[in-house]
């Protein structure tokens, strides 16, 4: 695998092409997650789990910082050509927005079953829609034809650097609020977010851990660190925002050298962390998004007595109206009573 990263400088230089352009969101506790982890023998620091809610973020998850950090980058020329980018929905948004604040015209790739609040959201920030294929990867085929009839520039979904340092900041405002946490936890997709936090982190404080979580059915990343290459797959999970069908060179790179372990969850398992996000926690979280809680909840993370954890909700982006079928889709989960 070879060698690539993006060093601590780069995060913060994203930081402050961030500053004013997109919202720092908040870190919220759950006293509630910390008794499941307690019945299960675990019991963690501050008594509470937190989470880092990237679904508060403007467009709703977290893509709107790589995707601004990215564009800032773009010389004239390529500003007056465009931009053009795939997504089932989370990164189109961001680049979307990114793109008319900047001025910049924006042509966003998705598949044709993606998400319809996505696709109306992408539109409303005046971005031109195209929708092809029955997956991502059908979808991204489409996108270089596209791209090469056009002279569009091409701002990736995660395998970049600006792009990963964008999303990285998410790593840096968890150590600014929670600067004592051991346990850092986010879902990964193409792996932008879950690397590039787990760099920013680890590069600034390196004794804490990070953890990654896909589907059992959209598992690229781990076979790409298992089989040292990149890999293609067909992914159907529920969780859209992790469904990539291909690793990233930059992304497993980091994923090799900075990750502490990857772990795998059934849709079940991620639908139950929707449902203890909106029901206990009071945050609409799309399964993407809640994955990483749900990794914690169902006990697949290692901690250790006293530690703090925090996970990401990455993004909200949910359509209400399969709201009760995916919450009908969840795993038992039980919940303790609260005492005293």
């Amino acid at each position: 695998m070879t060698e690539r990263t993006v060093a601590l400088a780069s995060f913060h230089d994203a930081r402050r092409v961030l500053a004013g352009r997109i919202g720092t969101t908040p870190i919220l506790g759950s006293s509630t997650a910390a008794r499941v982890l307690a019945a299960r023998g675990i019991r963690v620091g501050d008594g509470r789990v937190y989470a880092k809610a990237e679904n508060l973020q403007k467009t709703g998850a977290f893509k709107i910082r790589g995707a601004t950090n990215k564009i800032a980058t773009l010389t004239e020329t390529e500003r007056k050509a465009g931009v053009i980018t795939l997504s089932a929905g989370n990164h189109a948004q961001g680049v979307a927005l990114a793109a008319h604040d900047a001025g910049v015209h924006a042509v966003v790739m998705m598949p044709a079953g993606a998400v319809r609040s996505k696709v109306d959201a992408c539109r409303g920030y005046g971005a031109e829609v195209i929708l092809f294929g029955e997956h991502v990867g059908e979808t991204w085929s489409r996108m270089d034809e596209v791209q090469a009839e056009r002279g569009l520039v091409f701002v990736p979904p995660f395998d970049d650097p600006h792009v990963i340092a964008g999303q990285g900041t998410v790593g840096l405002e968890i150590l600014d609020d929670l600067p004592d946490v051991d346990v850092v936890v986010a879902g990964i997709g193409g792996g932008a977010l879950c690397t590039g936090s787990a760099t920013a982190i680890k590069e600034t404080k390196p004794g804490v851990r990070v953890y990654g979580v896909e589907p059992v059915t959209s598992n690229v990343m781990t076979l790409a660190l298992e089989r040292g290459e990149s890999v293609q797959i067909q992914p159907v999970s529920i969780a859209d925002g992790l469904n990539s069908p291909r690793s990233g060179e930059w992304t497993a790179a980091l994923a090799a050298r900075y990750l502490d372990g990857i772990t795998l969850l059934t849709d079940a398992e991620i639908l139950a962390g929707v449902r203890f996000a909106l029901e206990r926690m009071k945050q609409l979280v799309e399964p993407a998004g809640a994955a990483a809680l749900a990794a914690v909840l169902f006990g697949h993370i290692p901690i250790r007595d006293g530690e703090r954890v925090c996970v990401v909700f990455s993004g909200g982006n949910v359509e209400t109206g399969r709201l009760g079928e995916l919450l009908a889709g969840a795993a038992e989960l039980e919940v303790p009573p609260a005492v005293g």
